[in-house]
């Protein structure tokens, strides 16, 4: 039905007679001239129809032609004037002269959202537009972003192919495992009473596939968790997946950076290995949080030897109840004003500090809460003309996040520039047990199949949890997380001490793990690996500000899916056919 893309049109093709297929992005009505500009997913083309030269029959199907309408079209490819050439548009130097014009698929006049606005015209609010997401998606922002997103897929394809790995695919219909959120169970309907449980990742099969000496493995993989959503969570979401045999961490590293460097090259960006590291203790101290923003160059420091026991009660407290005094010093802060300053207290404070005291110096003159503690000058606290202190006491347990909170929102205030582009970050060393916030039982911060390190295994093995380091890395992008990985265990008495020191009893290993544990039993070989959310590397590199733009039908932040009407109830029937009752 055609022969070119409207979008692919350009010059070379002038004197070519074409057949398009697209839709009705605009339509101008020029009394004996009428032009249409015709959309596919490679972009916009006009078509002029000129009354005194075109068939009378085209000019009655042209009437009866709405906005969205879908129309085949027949023409020659023209050179417009120099004078009615448009910049904006890739074609923008040819229109086409249509001869011919098919109405193939009409569309209502007043559809419910638009597809075309107006320069600085506002989106319809998300909600509305998931809830017609098949005319949303028809915007060519979002088609460009699918563009990229396929071949981002294919770029990662053939550099995992490059490096010998396998693609395989693994079940969806699995057993239940701890992955940190919780599971999606699905009935069966043939063993009632029983369920499967969507992957939260491939975890074990992927282990198991190095046991079974397939050596290096990859999958796009889609992953389901039940879990509170945010602007870059989605309950079921793409991560490109990966595993290798007779590997070191350093090895996982050059793999993660061969394949970045290929997926920003084929958004047209440069970055260079190799990556720079932080352990997970560096990061919390220097900025707070484990997934740090390294294109700012503003640091927490630690003040306690120049604030504390100089007479300032709260202060002197803190320290010696074995806290410490933090802040973040701000080149240029003094200019916020006190709104502002106000605002980073409020942050700071919803973080869960008590407060955030200031020091502002502006010429030689210094103000603030600590600028009446004794012994506290410009020299001492390292103060420039315009600098600001903004300190927060307590534990590192509330002084770290509170701190991350306010460096990253004053550098929003300050419209700080970065003094890099693209920086990325590998932080290891985390701990490999954790206290659960709520309960104080022992969990794990990642998943339980992590190894300790190595100067760590004799502790495990005795029974210790505090401490222990993990063999566990993640990879940050300008402050997001693109995904983990780690070195697992593969020693079965190691793995099943693991598991009881996170509270599993004997029969719930065996019956949860048991498959596992007999697997390492049979011979496996050192292996690691890691799992890249591309969901969110598709986002940073379209520009998107949401999981939403890069995914083509995505649920909301309360885990909807507008647009097909789910979850839904379902029938008494199939209910009883899955042996299922429902609690009102």
């Amino acid at each position: 039905m055609r022969t070119h893309r409207c979008g692919a049109l350009r010059t070379e093709h002038v004197g070519t007679q074409v057949r398009l297929g697209g839709w009705v992005h605009r339509r101008r009505d020029l009394g004996g001239l009428t032009f249409l500009d015709l959309r596919d997913r490679a972009g916009l083309v006009q078509v002029s129809f000129r009354y005194a030269e075109t068939d009378s029959a085209v000019m009655e199907t042209l009437a009866d032609v709405t906005m969205e309408s879908v129309v085949l079209v027949e023409g020659v490819v023209r050179a417009r004037p120099d004078d009615a050439r448009n910049p904006d548009m890739a074609t923008g130097d040819v229109e086409v002269h249509a001869t011919a014009l098919d109405l193939v698929g009409p569309a209502e006049p007043a559809l419910p959202i638009p597809v075309w606005r107006t320069k600085g015209e506002e989106l319809p609010s998300e909600e509305r537009r998931l809830d017609y997401r098949h005319l949303d998606l028809r915007r060519l922002e979002l088609q460009r972003n699918f563009e990229l997103r396929h071949r981002l897929l294919q770029r990662a394809r053939a550099v995992m192919s490059d490096m010998e790995f396998y693609e395989i695919e693994t079940p969806i219909l699995t057993t239940p495992t701890p992955e940190g959120a919780r599971d999606y169970l699905v009935p069966s309907r043939v063993h009632k009473g029983q369920f499967y449980a969507l992957p939260q990742s491939p975890q074990i099969y992927k282990q198991l596939l190095m046991v079974s000496g397939f050596d290096r493995y990859f999958q796009i993989a889609r992953c389901f968790r039940d879990e509170d959503l945010r602007a870059d969570r989605q309950p079921e979401f793409t991560q490109i997946d990966l595993e290798a045999s007779f590997v070191s961490q350093e090895d996982i590293y050059d793999m993660l950076e061969t394949l970045m460097v290929a997926l920003w090259d084929e958004a047209g960006q440069t970055v260079a290995p190799p990556f720079p590291r932080l352990t997970y203790a560096d990061a919390l101290d220097r900025f707070g949080t484990d997934k740090p923003d390294m294109r700012y160059d503003l640091e927490i420091v630690d003040l306690s030897d120049r604030v504390a026991g100089r007479g300032f009660a709260v202060f002197d407290a803190v320290v010696e109840e074995r806290g410490r005094i933090r802040g973040l010093r701000v080149p240029g802060g003094a200019a916020l004003s006190r709104k502002n300053v106000d605002a980073l207290a409020s942050s700071a404070k919803a973080a869960g500090a008590s407060g955030l005291a200031t020091l502002k110096r502006l010429g030689e003159v210094l103000t603030g809460p600590l600028s009446k503690i004794d012994g506290v000058d410009a020299a001492s606290m390292d103060m420039n003309d315009g600098d600001l202190w903004l300190v927060v006491a307590g534990t590192d347990q509330v002084t770290s996040p509170a701190l991350d909170v306010v460096r990253r929102a004053v550098i929003d205030q300050l419209s700080i520039g970065p003094t890099r582009a693209h920086a990325f970050l590998w932080v290891n060393e985390f701990p490999l047990f954790e206290r659960d916030s709520d309960t104080n039982e022992w969990t794990f911060p990642h998943h339980p199949f992590t190894a300790p390190q190595p100067a760590d295994l004799e502790r495990v093995v005795a029974g210790e949890r505090e401490g222990v380091v993990a063999q566990h890395y993640d990879l940050v992008y300008n402050g997001v997380e693109l995904g983990s990985g780690s070195i697992r265990i593969t020693d079965p008495t190691v793995q099943k001490k693991v598991f009881e020191l996170l509270g599993m009893t004997d029969d719930q290993v065996e019956q949860r793990f048991g498959f596992l544990l007999g697997a390492l039993r049979a011979g496996a070989p050192p292996h690691g690996g890691f799992a890249v959310g591309f969901d969110r590397v598709a986002m940073l590199l379209t520009g998107a500000t949401s999981l939403r733009d890069v995914i083509a039908y995505p649920k909301t932040t309360a885990a909807r899916a507008l647009f097909e009407h789910a979850p839904t109830t379902v029938s008494p029937d199939d209910l009883e056919a899955l042996g299922i009752q429902v609690s009102p």
